[in-house]
């Protein structure tokens, strides 16, 4: 064995002037090819972190529902993610990124063209200062996702599955990117000052609009009001609600991390470090807040309030995670808590039934989030802010309420009285979610 080890060393002694040669006739890639190579890299990685988002939602959802309307939940979240990466490449990415302008028409027929390079780059001039046009697809894919998500929760218990899904088809092919293309696509909010770093204004409060408008027009679940008294409805599974509510903090910090969109620089992978700290403090002070003010208000810590209060920093922090420092970081997200805990009794004095909370925490910590930004980004301005906020809102508000009334009008958009009482998950889909515990 010594003998061999010995043959087996001067062997290798032997070799490495040849393999040394080899090295030094090797070309290091330039400069922007390695900056390509990163950037491409972090999109793919905190891309499938944003889509892993969409399980922390199913999750959510299906335990803050009851047990007769979970599996209908995890259905609308699953086929809604299907959608969106659908309609999101058939017109929503070249809507979003429109160039030097856009037509419906010219969109549509870039279908198969989209976007991705050639195999292998071949016979192409791709941009090697950026990332690759495939990468870049994805991740914005999944905000466009996200928003349609944040819809699902508040219209739960008492929407029909196809007319929530067509309304999605439009959302993500249409609404969320044109109005996306206002800012991000370099468009007039962004020549305005408009700052929105990952989207409290672009991805959440266009999904709390939609999802105000849908509640609006759906109205509240049988029994929710009911002698100017409200009912409580007690999610059938806690467990996973926080299980979801993790993965959804989880997901955050590639939300928020990879809309640095450049990983070409340590100056850049430094920023990113900061943005995942400062979006896990918030998301720290949004649940500490909530579990302090429901003890307060209720004599005991709510559960669901801190689980929203979570996932109210962290709406909080998106739309500018990365020039505040952690203690004004951890502020922003406890203010966000704080008016999500408070944003739900207020909406049940005016009727306005949002099963998961998706309202409080995505429309008015998103609100919030964007004229925080003001507070720590000098180049921020309110009166920016402040335009970019009721530009989206408005828009979002009266294209949503008119898809939604169509829907209505055209195919009905609520379940019937005994549909609603027997359980979507029976009578959408003719399956539950806990057969064995089902009654007779």
């Amino acid at each position: 064995m010594k003998t061999v080890t010995k043959f087996g060393l001067a062997a290798a002694l032997i070799a490495l002037p040849s393999l040394g040669l080899a090295q030094e006739a090797d070309t290091t890639p330039p400069i922007e090819e390695i900056g390509y190579i990163f950037t491409t890299f972090m999109f793919l990685v905190t891309g499938f972190l944003v889509m892993f988002m969409g399980a922390g939602f199913a999750m959510l959802e299906a335990g803050l529902v009851r047990q007769k309307n979970a599996t209908m939940q995890l259905m609308k979240n699953v086929a809604l993610f299907a959608i969106a990466a659908i309609m999101y490449y058939l017109v929503g990415y070249n809507l979003m990124y429109p160039g030097d302008g856009w037509t419906v028409l010219n969109v549509i027929g870039a279908f198969g063209t989209a976007v991705m390079e050639p195999v292998g780059l071949a016979d192409t001039e791709t941009d090697l200062t950026y990332a690759s046009v495939g990468s870049d697809f994805f991740f914005q894919l999944m905000f466009c996702a996200t928003t349609c998500s944040i819809v699902s929760g508040t219209l739960a218990e008492r929407i029909k599955l196809w007319p929530f899904l067509i309304f999605c088809v439009v959302l993500a092919g249409f609404l969320y990117p044109i109005q996306a293309s206002w800012k991000w696509g370099g468009g007039f909010l962004n020549e305005a000052g408009f700052l929105d770093f990952a989207g409290s204004t672009v991805v959440h409060s266009v999904g709390g609009w939609c999802a105000l408008t849908g509640a609006l027009i759906l109205g509240p679940r049988i029994g929710k009001y009911k002698n100017g008294t409200v009912t409580p409805f007690p999610g059938s599974n806690l467990t996973l609600a926080t299980l979801g509510t993790f993965i959804l903090w989880l997901g955050w910090f590639g939300f928020n991390g990879g809309s640095q969109l450049y990983m070409d620089t340590a100056a850049n992978v430094a920023d990113i470090s900061r943005i995942f700290a400062n979006t896990n403090t918030a998301a720290a002070g949004g649940a500490i807040a909530a579990m302090i003010l429901t003890q307060i208000l209720y004599k005991k810590p709510d559960l669901t309030m801190v689980l929203n209060g979570a996932l109210a920093g962290l709406v909080s922090i998106t739309a500018e995670p990365l020039t505040p420092g952690l203690g004004a970081a951890t502020i922003i997200g406890a203010i966000g808590g704080i008016l999500a805990v408070l944003a739900v009794p207020m909406l049940d004095k005016l009727k306005i039934d949002d099963v998961v909370g998706a309202i409080p925490v995505h429309l008015v910590c998103g609100i919030w989030g964007t004229i925080a930004v003001v507070f720590t980004n000098g180049d921020a301005t309110i009166g920016a802010q402040l335009y970019g906020i009721i530009t989206v809102g408005i828009f979002t508000l009266v294209a949503s309420a008119v898809v939604w009334l169509i829907l209505k009008v055209i195919v009905g958009l609520r379940v019937s009285e005994e549909d609603e009482i027997m359980g979507l998950d029976m009578a959408e889909l003719g399956m539950e979610a806990y057969p064995e515990f089902s009654k007779g």
